[in-house]
Protein backbone atom coordinates (compact mmCIF):
# COMPACT_ATOMS: atom_id res chain seq x y z
CA UNK A 1 0.00 0.00 0.00
CA UNK A 2 1.92 3.33 -0.95
CA UNK A 3 0.95 6.45 0.90
CA UNK A 4 3.87 8.77 1.24
CA UNK A 5 2.82 11.85 1.96
CA UNK A 6 4.27 15.68 -0.25
CA UNK A 7 3.90 17.80 2.61
CA UNK A 8 5.41 21.10 0.91
CA UNK A 9 4.20 24.29 0.55
CA UNK A 10 3.44 26.86 -2.84
CA UNK A 11 4.73 29.86 -1.73
CA UNK A 12 8.43 31.11 -0.32
CA UNK A 13 6.84 33.90 1.22
CA UNK A 14 7.46 34.12 5.38
CA UNK A 15 4.46 35.08 6.49
CA UNK A 16 4.49 37.48 9.83
CA UNK A 17 3.67 35.18 12.59
CA UNK A 18 0.32 35.03 14.01
CA UNK A 19 -0.49 36.31 17.36
CA UNK A 20 -2.37 34.07 19.45
CA UNK A 21 -4.34 35.37 22.21
CA UNK A 22 -2.85 34.60 25.88
CA UNK A 23 -5.00 31.94 27.65
CA UNK A 24 -7.00 30.76 24.88
CA UNK A 25 -9.90 28.60 26.06
CA UNK A 26 -11.13 26.38 23.71
CA UNK A 27 -14.88 25.88 22.66
CA UNK A 28 -16.71 23.34 25.62
CA UNK A 29 -19.15 22.25 22.68
CA UNK A 30 -16.17 20.98 20.61
CA UNK A 31 -14.75 19.32 23.69
CA UNK A 32 -17.27 17.45 24.00
CA UNK A 33 -17.70 16.39 20.36
CA UNK A 34 -14.36 15.60 20.33
CA UNK A 35 -14.65 13.31 23.42
CA UNK A 36 -17.37 11.15 21.80
CA UNK A 37 -15.90 10.83 18.03
CA UNK A 38 -12.80 9.90 19.40
CA UNK A 39 -12.73 5.96 19.99
CA UNK A 40 -14.74 5.69 16.76
CA UNK A 41 -12.00 7.95 15.22
CA UNK A 42 -9.27 5.46 16.83
CA UNK A 43 -11.21 2.26 15.78
CA UNK A 44 -10.99 3.54 11.92
CA UNK A 45 -7.70 4.19 12.35
CA UNK A 46 -6.59 0.92 13.53
CA UNK A 47 -6.24 1.29 16.87
CA UNK A 48 -4.07 3.48 19.57
CA UNK A 49 -0.93 2.48 20.01
CA UNK A 50 0.18 1.92 23.88
CA UNK A 51 3.03 1.50 26.66
CA UNK A 52 6.19 3.27 26.79
CA UNK A 53 6.26 4.76 22.93
CA UNK A 54 2.57 6.29 23.24
CA UNK A 55 3.72 7.85 26.40
CA UNK A 56 6.58 9.10 24.81
CA UNK A 57 4.71 11.09 22.07
CA UNK A 58 2.48 12.11 24.66
CA UNK A 59 5.16 13.90 26.54
CA UNK A 60 6.36 15.48 23.72
CA UNK A 61 3.38 16.96 22.29
CA UNK A 62 2.72 18.36 26.08
CA UNK A 63 6.29 20.13 25.88
CA UNK A 64 5.50 22.16 22.72
CA UNK A 65 1.65 22.41 23.92
CA UNK A 66 2.80 23.99 26.52
CA UNK A 67 3.93 27.46 25.05
CA UNK A 68 0.17 27.55 22.90
CA UNK A 69 -1.32 30.14 24.66
CA UNK A 70 -3.97 27.87 25.50
CA UNK A 71 -5.31 28.17 28.96
CA UNK A 72 -4.40 24.84 31.19
CA UNK A 73 -2.61 23.35 27.96
CA UNK A 74 -2.27 20.06 29.84
CA UNK A 75 -5.43 19.06 30.83
CA UNK A 76 -7.22 20.37 26.81
CA UNK A 77 -4.67 18.73 24.58
CA UNK A 78 -4.77 14.58 24.16
CA UNK A 79 -1.95 13.36 22.27
CA UNK A 80 -2.91 9.86 20.39
CA UNK A 81 -0.12 7.86 18.45
CA UNK A 82 -2.30 5.53 16.21
CA UNK A 83 -1.56 2.17 14.38
CA UNK A 84 -2.10 3.03 11.42
CA UNK A 85 0.08 2.70 7.76
CA UNK A 86 -1.18 5.91 6.59
CA UNK A 87 1.22 8.40 6.98
CA UNK A 88 -0.73 11.50 8.25
CA UNK A 89 -1.54 13.78 11.55
CA UNK A 90 -4.24 15.98 12.02
CA UNK A 91 -5.68 17.59 14.87
CA UNK A 92 -9.97 17.80 15.86
CA UNK A 93 -11.25 20.56 17.44
CA UNK A 94 -11.40 20.47 21.41
CA UNK A 95 -7.39 19.57 21.51
CA UNK A 96 -7.21 16.10 20.00
CA UNK A 97 -4.15 15.55 18.02
CA UNK A 98 -3.40 12.13 15.93
CA UNK A 99 -0.23 10.84 14.43
CA UNK A 100 0.18 7.72 12.88
CA UNK A 101 3.11 5.50 13.41
CA UNK A 102 3.51 5.19 9.84
CA UNK A 103 4.27 9.05 9.39
CA UNK A 104 7.32 8.51 12.33
CA UNK A 105 8.94 5.92 10.83
CA UNK A 106 10.00 8.70 8.11
CA UNK A 107 11.51 10.75 11.10
CA UNK A 108 14.75 10.62 12.03
CA UNK A 109 14.61 12.53 15.53
CA UNK A 110 12.60 14.21 17.94
CA UNK A 111 12.79 17.26 16.55
CA UNK A 112 10.67 16.62 13.94
CA UNK A 113 8.30 14.95 15.64
CA UNK A 114 7.97 18.22 18.10
CA UNK A 115 7.23 20.36 15.10
CA UNK A 116 4.33 17.85 13.72
CA UNK A 117 2.70 17.62 17.27
CA UNK A 118 3.66 21.51 17.35
CA UNK A 119 2.27 22.20 13.54
CA UNK A 120 -1.23 20.98 14.52
CA UNK A 121 -1.45 21.99 18.03
CA UNK A 122 -1.01 25.70 15.82
CA UNK A 123 -4.58 24.85 14.34
CA UNK A 124 -5.82 24.41 17.39
CA UNK A 125 -4.37 27.33 19.23
CA UNK A 126 -5.13 29.54 16.56
CA UNK A 127 -9.04 28.44 15.94
CA UNK A 128 -8.62 27.70 12.42
CA UNK A 129 -11.35 24.90 12.84
CA UNK A 130 -13.84 28.04 12.99
CA UNK A 131 -12.96 29.01 9.08
CA UNK A 132 -12.52 25.34 7.62
CA UNK A 133 -15.47 24.00 5.51
CA UNK A 134 -18.41 22.99 7.28
CA UNK A 135 -17.68 19.31 6.95
CA UNK A 136 -14.70 17.18 8.05
CA UNK A 137 -13.62 14.95 5.32
CA UNK A 138 -14.84 11.30 7.01
CA UNK A 139 -14.46 8.22 5.01
CA UNK A 140 -15.22 4.69 6.18
CA UNK A 141 -14.36 2.31 3.27
CA UNK A 142 -17.78 1.33 2.78
CA UNK A 143 -19.14 4.94 3.45
CA UNK A 144 -16.90 6.42 0.54
CA UNK A 145 -18.56 3.97 -2.07
CA UNK A 146 -21.52 4.73 -0.58
CA UNK A 147 -20.86 8.52 -1.04
CA UNK A 148 -19.70 7.25 -4.64
CA UNK A 149 -22.83 5.23 -5.68
CA UNK A 150 -24.78 8.07 -4.42
CA UNK A 151 -23.46 10.97 -6.02
CA UNK A 152 -22.83 9.14 -9.36
CA UNK A 153 -26.74 8.23 -9.29
CA UNK A 154 -27.32 12.16 -8.43
CA UNK A 155 -25.46 12.84 -11.88
CA UNK A 156 -22.32 13.44 -10.64
CA UNK A 157 -19.00 12.69 -13.24
CA UNK A 158 -18.20 9.03 -12.66
CA UNK A 159 -14.16 10.22 -12.91
CA UNK A 160 -14.00 12.34 -10.76
CA UNK A 161 -16.07 10.84 -7.98
CA UNK A 162 -13.77 7.49 -7.47
CA UNK A 163 -10.78 9.68 -6.30
CA UNK A 164 -12.00 9.89 -3.10
CA UNK A 165 -9.40 8.16 -1.17
CA UNK A 166 -10.01 5.84 2.27
CA UNK A 167 -9.42 5.74 5.87
CA UNK A 168 -9.26 9.74 6.11
CA UNK A 169 -10.89 11.35 8.82
CA UNK A 170 -9.39 14.92 9.21
CA UNK A 171 -9.78 18.75 9.08
CA UNK A 172 -9.18 20.93 5.65
CA UNK A 173 -7.85 24.02 6.39
CA UNK A 174 -6.91 27.19 4.01
CA UNK A 175 -3.43 27.60 2.62
CA UNK A 176 -3.16 30.45 4.95
CA UNK A 177 -4.24 28.72 8.13
CA UNK A 178 -1.48 25.82 7.22
CA UNK A 179 1.02 28.68 6.86
CA UNK A 180 -0.18 29.74 10.00
CA UNK A 181 0.09 26.16 12.20
CA UNK A 182 3.96 25.95 10.67
CA UNK A 183 5.05 29.35 12.12
CA UNK A 184 3.06 28.93 14.98
CA UNK A 185 4.85 25.42 15.16
CA UNK A 186 8.58 26.76 14.72
CA UNK A 187 7.63 29.11 17.61
CA UNK A 188 6.45 26.29 19.63
CA UNK A 189 9.43 24.03 19.08
CA UNK A 190 11.89 26.84 19.53
CA UNK A 191 10.19 28.09 22.98
CA UNK A 192 10.63 24.02 24.21
CA UNK A 193 13.81 24.06 23.44
CA UNK A 194 14.01 21.95 19.99
CA UNK A 195 16.01 22.89 17.01
CA UNK A 196 13.66 24.49 14.42
CA UNK A 197 14.98 22.79 11.72
CA UNK A 198 13.18 19.28 11.92
CA UNK A 199 10.59 21.09 10.68
CA UNK A 200 12.55 21.58 7.15
CA UNK A 201 13.84 18.14 7.75
CA UNK A 202 10.70 16.12 8.32
CA UNK A 203 9.43 17.98 5.34
CA UNK A 204 11.99 17.24 2.82
CA UNK A 205 12.22 13.51 3.91
CA UNK A 206 8.22 13.60 3.26
CA UNK A 207 8.75 14.79 -0.40
CA UNK A 208 11.74 12.30 -1.26
CA UNK A 209 9.91 9.39 0.11
CA UNK A 210 6.87 10.97 -1.93
CA UNK A 211 8.84 11.18 -5.44
CA UNK A 212 9.91 7.62 -4.68
CA UNK A 213 6.30 5.92 -4.38
CA UNK A 214 5.96 7.54 -7.59
CA UNK A 215 8.66 5.59 -9.22
CA UNK A 216 7.60 2.65 -7.18
CA UNK A 217 4.42 2.73 -8.61
CA UNK A 218 5.18 3.64 -12.03
CA UNK A 219 3.07 6.60 -12.22
CA UNK A 220 3.88 10.04 -13.12
CA UNK A 221 0.90 11.21 -11.29
CA UNK A 222 -1.55 10.70 -8.84
CA UNK A 223 -3.92 11.55 -6.48
CA UNK A 224 -2.31 13.85 -3.23
CA UNK A 225 -2.52 11.39 -0.32
CA UNK A 226 -3.59 11.95 3.19
CA UNK A 227 -1.71 14.66 5.13
CA UNK A 228 -0.56 16.37 2.02
CA UNK A 229 -4.51 16.86 0.93
CA UNK A 230 -5.15 18.70 3.70
CA UNK A 231 -1.70 20.57 3.87
CA UNK A 232 -0.14 23.61 1.24
CA UNK A 233 1.38 21.19 -1.43
CA UNK A 234 5.13 22.64 -3.09
CA UNK A 235 8.89 22.40 -2.75
CA UNK A 236 8.44 25.78 -1.28
CA UNK A 237 7.73 25.54 2.10
CA UNK A 238 10.64 23.36 2.96
CA UNK A 239 12.29 26.90 1.91
CA UNK A 240 10.03 28.72 4.05
CA UNK A 241 10.19 26.43 7.07
CA UNK A 242 14.04 26.76 6.40
CA UNK A 243 13.68 30.97 6.61
CA UNK A 244 11.77 30.56 9.73
CA UNK A 245 14.10 28.23 11.90
CA UNK A 246 16.87 31.03 10.70
CA UNK A 247 15.06 33.95 11.83
CA UNK A 248 14.33 32.11 15.03
CA UNK A 249 18.48 32.22 16.23
CA UNK A 250 18.21 28.86 17.04
CA UNK A 251 18.44 26.93 13.38
CA UNK A 252 21.23 23.66 14.22
CA UNK A 253 20.93 24.86 18.23
CA UNK A 254 18.49 22.98 20.10
CA UNK A 255 17.28 19.67 20.90
CA UNK A 256 17.47 16.70 18.68
CA UNK A 257 17.52 13.71 20.88
CA UNK A 258 18.13 11.73 17.86
CA UNK A 259 19.16 8.41 20.26
CA UNK A 260 16.38 8.51 22.64
CA UNK A 261 13.76 9.17 19.57
CA UNK A 262 15.66 6.27 17.44
CA UNK A 263 15.01 4.14 21.15
CA UNK A 264 11.81 4.44 20.82
CA UNK A 265 10.95 3.22 16.98
CA UNK A 266 12.59 0.46 17.61
CA UNK A 267 10.44 -2.44 16.86
CA UNK A 268 7.79 0.02 15.10
CA UNK A 269 5.39 -1.34 12.92
CA UNK A 270 6.27 -0.13 9.17
CA UNK A 271 3.20 -0.81 6.85
CA UNK A 272 0.46 -3.01 6.95
CA UNK A 273 -0.45 -4.46 10.77
CA UNK A 274 -1.03 -8.82 9.71
CA UNK A 275 -3.78 -8.33 12.20
CA UNK A 276 -5.64 -5.95 9.36
CA UNK A 277 -3.97 -7.73 6.39
CA UNK A 278 -1.24 -7.09 4.87
CA UNK A 279 -0.67 -6.06 0.42
CA UNK A 280 2.04 -7.33 -1.22
CA UNK A 281 2.19 -6.30 -4.59
CA UNK A 282 -0.98 -7.42 -6.16
CA UNK A 283 -2.11 -9.65 -3.64
CA UNK A 284 -4.45 -8.63 -0.71
CA UNK A 285 -3.61 -11.66 2.35
CA UNK A 286 -5.37 -11.56 5.86
CA UNK A 287 -3.61 -14.35 8.10
CA UNK A 288 -5.73 -13.88 10.87
CA UNK A 289 -9.12 -14.00 8.45
CA UNK A 290 -7.05 -16.43 6.37
CA UNK A 291 -8.13 -14.96 2.70
CA UNK A 292 -6.58 -13.84 -0.07
CA UNK A 293 -7.03 -12.36 -3.38
CA UNK A 294 -5.06 -10.79 -6.12
CA UNK A 295 -5.90 -7.75 -8.02
CA UNK A 296 -5.62 -7.23 -12.00
CA UNK A 297 -1.52 -6.19 -13.19
CA UNK A 298 -1.58 -2.19 -13.20
CA UNK A 299 -4.22 -1.95 -10.30
CA UNK A 300 -3.28 -0.27 -6.59
CA UNK A 301 -4.64 -1.17 -3.47
CA UNK A 302 -5.32 0.56 -0.46
CA UNK A 303 -6.62 -1.19 2.98
CA UNK A 304 -8.48 0.30 5.79
CA UNK A 305 -9.38 -1.87 9.33
CA UNK A 306 -12.66 -2.36 7.31
CA UNK A 307 -12.19 -2.80 3.70
CA UNK A 308 -9.87 -2.80 1.03
CA UNK A 309 -10.25 -0.17 -1.99
CA UNK A 310 -9.17 -0.60 -5.51
CA UNK A 311 -7.86 1.61 -8.30
CA UNK A 312 -7.28 0.79 -11.89
CA UNK A 313 -7.15 2.07 -15.71
CA UNK A 314 -11.02 0.41 -16.21
CA UNK A 315 -12.45 0.70 -12.77
CA UNK A 316 -12.69 0.68 -9.49
CA UNK A 317 -13.84 -2.27 -6.40
CA UNK A 318 -13.72 -2.19 -3.05
CA UNK A 319 -13.51 -5.43 -0.38
CA UNK A 320 -15.67 -5.80 2.81
CA UNK A 321 -17.71 -8.24 4.54
CA UNK A 322 -18.68 -9.69 7.76
CA UNK A 323 -21.37 -11.49 9.86
CA UNK A 324 -24.42 -12.73 8.30
CA UNK A 325 -26.39 -15.42 7.95
CA UNK A 326 -28.96 -14.71 5.68
CA UNK A 327 -29.00 -15.59 2.09
CA UNK A 328 -26.92 -14.35 -0.49
CA UNK A 329 -29.31 -12.81 -2.70
CA UNK A 330 -30.45 -10.85 0.43
CA UNK A 331 -26.93 -9.76 0.92
CA UNK A 332 -26.53 -8.49 -2.22
CA UNK A 333 -29.58 -6.10 -2.00
CA UNK A 334 -28.32 -4.98 1.09
CA UNK A 335 -24.77 -4.39 -0.25
CA UNK A 336 -26.85 -1.89 -3.06
CA UNK A 337 -29.12 -0.46 -0.69
CA UNK A 338 -25.76 0.58 1.78
CA UNK A 339 -24.18 1.77 -1.32
CA UNK A 340 -27.32 4.71 -2.45
CA UNK A 341 -28.39 5.14 1.04
CA UNK A 342 -31.78 3.60 -0.08
CA UNK A 343 -32.46 6.94 -2.09
CA UNK A 344 -31.89 5.00 -5.32
CA UNK A 345 -32.56 2.21 -7.42
CA UNK A 346 -29.81 0.52 -9.27
CA UNK A 347 -31.42 -2.21 -11.69
CA UNK A 348 -29.60 -4.99 -11.17
CA UNK A 349 -30.07 -8.66 -12.88
CA UNK A 350 -30.99 -11.59 -11.11
CA UNK A 351 -28.63 -12.75 -8.82
CA UNK A 352 -26.68 -16.24 -10.69
CA UNK A 353 -24.65 -18.77 -8.05
CA UNK A 354 -21.27 -20.01 -8.85
CA UNK A 355 -18.80 -21.75 -7.04
CA UNK A 356 -15.35 -20.19 -6.61
CA UNK A 357 -12.34 -21.96 -5.43
CA UNK A 358 -15.02 -24.71 -3.24
CA UNK A 359 -16.74 -21.17 -1.59
CA UNK A 360 -20.25 -20.93 -2.56
CA UNK A 361 -21.06 -17.76 -4.33
CA UNK A 362 -23.42 -15.45 -6.31
CA UNK A 363 -23.19 -12.27 -8.42
CA UNK A 364 -25.44 -9.83 -9.76
CA UNK A 365 -24.40 -7.05 -12.25
CA UNK A 366 -26.66 -3.55 -12.31
CA UNK A 367 -26.59 -0.40 -14.46
CA UNK A 368 -26.77 3.53 -13.15
CA UNK A 369 -27.28 6.21 -15.15
CA UNK A 370 -25.16 9.68 -14.59
CA UNK A 371 -25.00 12.98 -16.38
CA UNK A 372 -21.77 11.66 -18.13
CA UNK A 373 -23.36 8.61 -18.97
CA UNK A 374 -24.29 4.80 -17.92
CA UNK A 375 -21.65 2.29 -15.57
CA UNK A 376 -22.07 -0.98 -14.03
CA UNK A 377 -22.28 -1.73 -10.50
CA UNK A 378 -21.59 -5.41 -9.32
CA UNK A 379 -21.51 -7.43 -6.48
CA UNK A 380 -19.60 -10.75 -6.34
CA UNK A 381 -20.49 -12.09 -2.69
CA UNK A 382 -18.86 -15.59 -0.81
CA UNK A 383 -20.54 -17.47 1.37
CA UNK A 384 -17.55 -18.06 3.83
CA UNK A 385 -18.98 -20.50 6.47
CA UNK A 386 -22.70 -19.94 7.74
CA UNK A 387 -21.91 -16.51 9.93
CA UNK A 388 -19.65 -15.05 7.62
CA UNK A 389 -20.20 -13.42 3.78
CA UNK A 390 -17.55 -11.33 2.04
CA UNK A 391 -17.72 -9.38 -0.95
CA UNK A 392 -16.43 -7.04 -3.48
CA UNK A 393 -18.33 -4.15 -5.59
CA UNK A 394 -16.87 -2.88 -8.54
CA UNK A 395 -17.94 0.02 -10.54
CA UNK A 396 -16.68 0.01 -14.42
CA UNK A 397 -17.79 1.57 -17.28
CA UNK A 398 -21.02 0.70 -19.01
CA UNK A 399 -20.92 -2.72 -20.73
CA UNK A 400 -17.72 -3.76 -19.35
CA UNK A 401 -19.67 -5.75 -16.34
CA UNK A 402 -17.23 -6.84 -13.73
CA UNK A 403 -14.66 -6.86 -17.12
CA UNK A 404 -11.44 -6.49 -15.58
CA UNK A 405 -11.96 -7.84 -12.40
CA UNK A 406 -13.01 -11.37 -13.46
CA UNK A 407 -9.50 -12.69 -12.12
CA UNK A 408 -9.83 -10.74 -9.07
CA UNK A 409 -12.92 -12.48 -8.15
CA UNK A 410 -11.97 -16.00 -9.48
CA UNK A 411 -9.09 -15.34 -6.97
CA UNK A 412 -10.18 -15.50 -4.05
CA UNK A 413 -9.93 -18.11 -1.74
CA UNK A 414 -9.01 -19.35 1.79
CA UNK A 415 -4.88 -19.74 3.41
CA UNK A 416 -4.03 -22.69 4.92
CA UNK A 417 -2.66 -22.16 8.29
CA UNK A 418 1.10 -22.87 6.93
CA UNK A 419 0.20 -20.05 4.99
CA UNK A 420 -1.14 -17.74 7.13
CA UNK A 421 1.30 -18.52 9.61
CA UNK A 422 4.53 -17.49 7.78
CA UNK A 423 2.46 -13.41 7.33
CA UNK A 424 5.09 -11.15 9.53
CA UNK A 425 4.80 -7.56 9.98
CA UNK A 426 8.02 -5.42 8.54
CA UNK A 427 9.43 -3.38 11.88
CA UNK A 428 12.07 -0.99 12.58
CA UNK A 429 15.49 -1.72 13.00
CA UNK A 430 18.19 0.67 14.67
CA UNK A 431 21.44 -0.28 13.51
CA UNK A 432 24.98 1.23 14.11
CA UNK A 433 26.73 1.34 10.91
CA UNK A 434 30.26 -0.87 11.12
CA UNK A 435 33.44 -0.43 9.10
CA UNK A 436 32.76 -1.59 5.83
CA UNK A 437 28.90 -1.16 5.62
CA UNK A 438 28.03 0.70 2.37
CA UNK A 439 24.37 1.99 1.74
CA UNK A 440 24.22 -0.85 -0.65
CA UNK A 441 25.11 -3.73 1.79
CA UNK A 442 22.73 -2.58 4.68
CA UNK A 443 20.17 -2.19 2.08
CA UNK A 444 20.14 -5.35 1.43
CA UNK A 445 18.93 -6.43 4.98
CA UNK A 446 15.73 -4.76 3.76
CA UNK A 447 12.52 -6.64 3.59
CA UNK A 448 11.06 -5.60 0.27
CA UNK A 449 11.50 -7.11 -2.80
CA UNK A 450 12.68 -3.89 -5.43
CA UNK A 451 14.42 -0.57 -4.82
CA UNK A 452 15.74 -1.95 -1.59
CA UNK A 453 18.86 1.15 -1.92
CA UNK A 454 16.11 3.85 -2.66
CA UNK A 455 14.05 2.48 -0.19
CA UNK A 456 16.65 2.76 2.37
CA UNK A 457 18.19 6.58 1.34
CA UNK A 458 14.49 7.54 1.86
CA UNK A 459 13.81 6.26 5.37
CA UNK A 460 17.28 7.68 6.62
CA UNK A 461 16.89 10.81 4.40
CA UNK A 462 20.03 10.29 2.70
CA UNK A 463 20.82 12.23 -0.61
CA UNK A 464 22.15 9.95 -3.61
CA UNK A 465 25.76 10.65 -2.82
CA UNK A 466 25.80 10.62 0.92
CA UNK A 467 27.95 7.86 2.34
CA UNK A 468 27.99 6.21 5.98
CA UNK A 469 30.02 6.74 9.05
CA UNK A 470 31.22 4.28 10.92
CA UNK A 471 29.44 4.63 14.21
CA UNK A 472 26.17 6.57 12.75
CA UNK A 473 22.68 4.98 13.70
CA UNK A 474 20.75 4.22 11.19
CA UNK A 475 17.02 2.86 10.32
CA UNK A 476 16.41 -0.79 8.72
CA UNK A 477 12.70 -2.16 7.57
CA UNK A 478 13.17 -5.46 8.57
CA UNK A 479 10.30 -8.72 8.73
CA UNK A 480 9.54 -8.89 12.84
CA UNK A 481 7.57 -11.28 14.65
CA UNK A 482 3.53 -11.70 14.83
CA UNK A 483 1.80 -10.07 18.28
CA UNK A 484 -0.56 -12.59 19.72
Amino acid sequence: MSRPILLLAACATVLTPIAVQAQVRLNPREVVEAQRQHPELVQEFGGAETGPRAAYVEGVGRRVAAFSGVANPGQVYRFTTLNSAVENAFAVPGGYIYITRQLMTLMDDESELAFVLAHETGHIAANHSQARRSAAARNSILGVLGAIVGNVLGGEAFGNLLSQGAQLRTLSFSRDQEYQADTLGTRYVVAAGYDPLGGANILASLGRADALQLRIQGKGNRSTPEWASTHPNSQNRVQREQQLAIQSGRAGKGLRNRDAFLAQIEGLTVDDDPAQGVIEGRSFTHPDLKLQFVVPTGYLMQNSTSAVSIEGSAGKAQFSGGGYRGSLENYIGQVINQLTGGRQQVAMAPPRQTTINGLPAMYSIGRANTSSGAVDVSVMAYRWDQDTVYHFVMLTQAGAGIGQFSSMVDSFRRLTSQEAAAIRPRVIDVVTVQRGDTVQSLAQRMAYRDFKVDRFRSLNGLVANASLIPGQKVKLVVFGTRRT
